[in-house]
């Protein structure tokens, strides 16, 4: 159907798929790069994210800064020893959807645990962040309400509300009263505003309690994305919510369990009624096999490991401090963010292509994002720091990227 050479790879392919679509900027994110342009074609290298090497491809090793793997956990060896003892208990695969006899005494456990982990009522298992995000906007919105969304959301948001046919109305990023002016116009039936809690390519974090006040002043839900905020953000890593110290039954909650939590898979909390909306409308749950039963026997050890080891917590805390004060010299400027993702704006494409390239000459991986994922004229290195780093690996980081200023 479509006139492409499937045998081409990479961002080639991409280009060649980009060529044919016709979409918004606004709406549809395409990160428009590839690994291999960085570290070459030949099988045997490594990239190291501190804790744990991932294989590569030319026979050098990389020191990685593009993890979402904040608290250092995809590598932990008692992680590792969870899973192995998931698989002897459960096997492999869940067989089947949570609805017909997939759902085993693990994920039962699992949602329990991370309910009670966030202070809410309830909560339910989904296999991505993705999925749950579709499963739920298109739930609880339909062709008679209306969506507002930061106009930074992730585009599993965007596509949430372009698939659930609901007025789809955007407001700039953090703009509160231009959010209001929206709310207040609305005569739809039900009202939803959705938000990063931490924004994945600017690494701001929402004024969550601003925007659910003016969810009770107007009546709307407030879903809340926590991918980047779950297990780093409070002081035991109950994310965004323990941040602000804020509840509400007007919440819907959402977080991933494949980025600080260290395994993969995501959930919902929220209020029970909620919940089991969830359970009897939400596509993407029912109509999928649930997660393999060993990853949420191996998830119950990661939340015990989360909320106990706050050094890891702390030491990130150490690490963002210590990467904004020594490239505060630098003519090129981090965007404001207290979160483990920390973008420095280079501007135009082709030099911060030069500079992600010049990175990982000297063995370091910082992949250079560009529009459409993120504005024109703010391409930008997203710098996602680690509890798995250490002091010198931010150091070395800082060296390059002041040796590559002096002599571009």
């Amino acid at each position: 159907m479509f006139p492409i050479d499937l045998t081409i790879t990479g961002v080639e392919n991409l280009r060649a798929w980009e060529a044919l679509l016709v979409y918004d900027p606004q709406v549809l994110e395409i990160i428009d790069y590839d690994v291999s342009l960085f570290l070459g074609k030949t099988p045997g290298s490594s990239v190291l994210n501190g804790s744990h090497p991932l294989p590569d491809t030319d026979g050098r090793q990389f020191l990685a800064f593009c993890s979402n793997d904040y608290l250092g956990l995809a590598g932990d060896a008692r992680l590792a020893a969870a899973a192995r003892e998931g698989a002897e208990r459960y096997g492999v695969g869940a067989g089947a959807s949570h609805l017909i006899l997939g759902h085993a005494t693990a994920h039962h456990a699992l949602e329990a645990a991370l309910a009670q982990f966030v202070s809410l009522p309830r909560a339910l298992l989904f296999s991505t962040g993705y999925m749950a995000n579709l499963g739920i906007v298109t739930a609880l919105a339909g062709r008679e309400d209306a969506v507002f969304a930061d106009k930074l959301n992730h585009a599993s948001l965007n596509d949430a509300v372009l698939l659930s046919r609901a007025a789809f109305k955007r407001y700039a990023h953090g703009d509160l009263a231009a959010l209001e002016k929206l709310l207040a116009a609305s005569a739809a039936r039900r009202k939803l505003v959705v938000t990063d809690a931490v924004f994945s390519m600017d690494g701001d974090i929402a004024p969550v309690p601003a925007l659910l006040r003016l969810c009770e002043r107007y009546d709307a839900w407030l879903v809340l994305d926590d991918a980047h905020g779950f297990g780093v953000l409070g002081a035991t890593g109950a994310g965004v919510l323990q941040h602000y110290g804020i509840a509400s039954e007007r919440i819907v909650y959402m977080a991933t369990l494949g980025k600080a939590a260290g395994v993969f898979g995501a959930f919902v909390a929220g209020e029970s009624d909620l919940i089991e909306m969830l359970v009897q409308r939400a596509r993407p749950y029912i109509y999928t096999t649930a997660m393999p039963p060993l990853l949420a026997h191996a998830l119950l050890a990661s939340l015990e490991i989360i909320a106990a080891e706050t050094w890891r917590r702390e030491l990130l805390a150490q690490l963002i401090a210590r990467l904004k004060r020594d490239v505060a010299g630098l003519r090129w400027r981090l965007l404001p963010s207290d979160t483990a993702i920390q973008p420095l704006v280079i501007g135009a494409n082709d030099e911060a292509v030069r500079v992600s390239e010049q990175l990982a000459r000297r063995g370091l991986l910082v992949p250079a994002i560009r529009p459409p994922t993120v504005p024109p004229g703010s391409a930008r290195l997203r710098i996602s720091l680690s509890a798995a780093h250490r002091e010198q690996d931010v150091a070395q980081l800082v060296g390059a990227l002041l040796e590559i200023e002096k002599k571009s």
